[in-house]
């Protein structure tokens, strides 16, 4: 599991949520702990560079947000990023500097790091995806099992239980996510990876890897 964890999985100096991720070995462990983050840190914000605009939600001045995007807090949007037209977020969201949500795109408990791409038709909920991630128009993190169990995380034999029944997926920075691909629970992708179109996507994925199907991954060159 060493490969899937924070300091493998993530550049700390592209997200404002940096001190949340300190002290924490896998990314999974700060989904419950997104909500109060946010509500420390959005009231130590830069007044000059942060507007609060309603009840525990903090946007940038820099940021773009269309007037039919609906936002409940706890959120902060950072710097130049752009939520654009009935995007929904629902709350406990961090979005970085420079990312896009885009149009019908819903968010739920997630972390967004810098110049993440969500930006045609996504639902990320109870997730954290890396820097420059993109998931491509209408693929999704699914973060409840249908058996409603406790989420278990799987890599090959290895098994870690996370305690947690919602958890959708954590991607790694630079990961790339095709069109209509399904994140299947406890989802765990490692940098510069990619995944074909359409897939359906369960476990741990190496880094630098593409993925096309289950149980057929095949590497690919250094970024």
């Amino acid at each position: 599991m060493e490969q899937f964890t924070i300091k493998n999985l993530y550049d700390l100096e592209e997200t404002i949520a940096a001190p949340l991720f300190e002290g924490g070995v896998y990314p999974w462990e700060l989904l419950p702990k997104i909500s109060a983050f946010i509500l420390e840190l959005g009231r130590t914000l830069p007044k000059e560079r942060f507007t609060q605009v309603k009840e525990n939600v903090w946007i940038a001045v820099s940021a773009k947000v269309a007037p039919t995007a609906f936002i409940n807090g706890p959120v902060i949007i950072d710097e130049e990023a752009e939520v654009r037209h009935c995007a929904f977020i629902r709350g406990n969201a961090i979005v970085g500097k420079g990312a896009v949500v885009g149009n019908s795109t819903e968010l739920k408990n997630v972390i967004l790091f810098n110049k993440v791409q969500v930006p045609h038709y996504n639902y990320v909920g109870d997730s954290i995806l890396g820097f420059k991630a993109h998931m491509g128009a209408g693929s999704i993190t699914s973060n409840v099992k249908s058996d409603k169990t406790l989420v278990v995380v799987k890599n090959g034999e290895e098994q870690m239980e996370t305690g947690l029944k919602k958890f959708g997926a954590m991607l790694g920075d630079y990961v790339e996510v095709g069109c209509n691909s399904v994140l299947n629970p406890g989802t765990v992708i490692g940098r510069n990876s990619n995944i074909y179109p359409t897939s359906m996507v369960r476990g741990c994925i190496p880094e630098k890897s593409i993925y096309k199907k289950q149980g057929e991954i095949a590497g690919k060159y250094n970024r």
